[in-house]
């Protein structure tokens, strides 16, 4: 096994006992892998969260719920860290309390896109990895990250598709997930989005309908009968000042605007209740003075 001291990324060939047994299975799959931090445990149940880099701030919501459900549940969660869909599912992967696994279009050592550096160290920090089939120092390339599908398709027992136009590569992905044998599903969304018709084409060609995380627990043989969402637990015994925001949110992004002129508190009020909030993980901000509620 090569070793880059400098960097800490191990190359791992395909005759290697380290290399991956999933990948064994299929044809086409790269002679060798350059990885940085671990590998995904065999042993625990792999998902891919996939979509839009240009997502809605609905699919960013969703992605980042779902990875999080999944991650308490014991998923392991691969994705590309691309912006948009791939990033948050490795968030939620992340505050579900599970590494994440992050299969790149450039060789591991080069963070791309740029502006994911802190997501990048996150997840080697978190004991995660970053896996490659490309050496030390490549530079991303167009036409590596359709190839580079293939290899989180394999690493995964099923994939999630959040948002994708109808001509995506997401569906690149899901496509390489049907040939493997995998299960592939797709998140609804508002049927006059072009970012639903990639999903919805999906959905109308066989795709789960991942209607509810639980759907895919289902599939990946978990049980989440008689559980007790945890949001519903720290609601309990919340101020009067705190429940009447949290209760005026919910899954659509709201402006503190709005929220001032439903609960009619002052803007330092409702500023230090939306902080208070944020740091109990009922709230999420998404946006500039926009919240929505976390379900968990």
């Amino acid at each position: 096994m090569e070793r880059n001291h400098s960097d800490n990324i191990r190359c791992i060939e395909k005759g290697q006992p380290e290399y991956p047994e999933k990948l064994k299975a299929y044809d086409h799959m790269p002679e060798k892998l350059y990885i940085k931090g671990r590998l995904p445990d065999p042993e625990r149940p792999c998902a891919a969260v996939v979509g839009a880099r240009m997502c809605s701030p609905y699919g960013r919501i969703q992605a980042f719920q779902y990875a999080k459900t999944l991650a308490e549940a014991g998923v392991q969660i691969i994705s590309g860290m691309a912006t948009g869909i791939d990033s948050e599912g490795h968030r939620g992967a992340l505050a579900g309390g599970m590494p994440t696994w992050a299969v790149l279009g450039s060789g591991p050592d080069v963070c791309y896109p740029a502006t994911n550096r802190n997501l990048y160290e996150r997840i080697l920090r978190e004991k995660g990895g970053i896996i490659s089939e490309y050496p030390p120092g490549t530079q991303p390339r167009n036409y590596h990250f359709p190839a580079r599908n293939r290899i989180l398709s394999a690493l995964s027992d099923l994939v999630l598709v959040v948002e994708a136009k109808e001509k995506s590569g997401s569906l690149i992905t899901a496509q390489w997930a049907l040939e493997q044998g995998k299960a592939v599903f797709a998140l609804p969304g508002p049927v006059n989005e072009e970012l639903s018709r990639g999903c919805h084409r999906l959905i109308y060609d066989g795709a789960g309908l991942a209607y509810k995380p639980e759907v895919l627990l289902e599939e990946l043989g978990i049980n989440c009968k008689n559980t007790v969402k945890s949001s519903e637990k720290k609601n309990l015994g919340l101020a009067s000042d705190l429940n009447m925001v949290y209760s005026c949110l919910d899954l659509r992004p709201k402006s503190r605007d709005s929220i001032m002129q439903e609960t009619g508190l002052s803007a330092e009020k409702t500023g230090s209740i939306l902080v208070e909030l944020s740091i109990l993980g009922l709230i999420r901000e998404i946006s500039r003075h926009y919240y929505v509620k976390i379900q968990t």
